[in-house]
């Protein structure tokens, strides 16, 4: 069985900077890379966990001023529907359907709390029975399979854009991004590629449906590697760690260029090169196992 070592974390996190934010599943190539290796067990589903915070703090580093920008209105907005409730003689429906049609950075956040909770309710009931039934290389097989055929049909089908900017999402297509996004706690099924295809079906258009994937990633993939760190970090021990931060600071480096490659190349390209990867990568491993 491969040792966790430097050598091994450094390559652990080049596959999941380069997949994290690719619709192809990063947890289901680290699971394939770790079982080719044998690198396996509570030990390696642990790091292939927490070895995704280096992938979502380049998310925060590339988007460091749209985040700053954006807290620092929705704290302004905040403050102006609290006036806004304690003074005004409107309904609180009222006062309501007025804040979400002018505080767009305030309520984009509570949009992103909102289709984080799904998932995370799912996981935190489900963790430790997908953990034991589905990492396996044939579930990543038949998800990346199914997730590429969807992508395929998806990209395929026509439809029009009617949601062109982050600020106007709205409550009720962040919900329904969120539950699209407890696809991903499957194995090979891909968080970036169940959101991103969510808000497509959603009307989203396709760049703002992939940083909204982005951003979504940031509460839910440290809500994810925190639970797992403090769930395991008994198994890891100080060389462990020493290489696990080594890990974590190859995958930001690498996921960090992949955001702004992935975010150029969207604007110009559907995801069809990534459904057509998925079911040949799918069918080779079905095939190979």
């Amino acid at each position: 069985m491969e040792q966790f070592g430097p050598g091994l974390a450094v390559l652990l996190g080049i596959v999941e900077g380069l997949t994290e934010y690719l619709p192809v599943s990063s947890t289901g190539h680290l699971i394939l890379f770790g079982h080719w290796l044998g690198f396996t067990g509570h030990v390696a589903i642990s790091v292939e966990i927490c070895i995704q915070a280096g992938a979502v703090l380049a998310v925060v580093a590339y988007e460091r001023v749209k985040i700053r920008l954006l807290l620092s209105h929705a704290n302004q907005e905040g403050r102006n529907l609290r006036r806004n409730l304690e003074t005004s003689t409107s309904s609180l429906v009222d006062l309501l359907r007025t804040s979400i049609d002018i505080h767009k950075h305030l309520w984009f956040l509570i949009g992103l709390v909102a289709a984080f909770l799904p998932a995370a309710l799912v996981g935190l009931l489900a963790h430790d029975w997908i953990e034991e039934h589905f990492f396996s290389p044939r579930t990543v097989a038949l998800s990346l399979i199914m997730g590429g055929v969807v992508i395929l049909i998806v990209e395929t089908w026509p439809k029009q854009a009617r949601c062109t900017s982050l600020e106007r999402i709205g409550l009720s297509r962040a919900v329904g991004v969120g539950f699209a996004q407890c696809m991903a706690l499957i194995p090979g099924m891909s968080r970036s590629g169940s959101t991103i295809v969510g808000g497509l079906l959603l009307g989203l258009e396709r760049k703002v449906a992939t940083e909204f994937s982005f951003f979504l990633a940031l509460p839910t993939m440290f809500a994810a590697t925190g639970y797992k760190f403090v769930q395991s970090y008994h198994l890891i021990n100080a060389q462990d760690l020493l290489a696990l931060l080594i890990g974590l600071v190859v995958s930001f480096l690498v996921a960090w260029a992949v955001i702004a490659a992935f975010l150029s190349y969207v604007k110009r390209h559907t995801l069809k090169v990534f459904g057509y990867y998925r079911v040949a990568l799918g069918t080779i491993i079905l095939f190979v196992i």
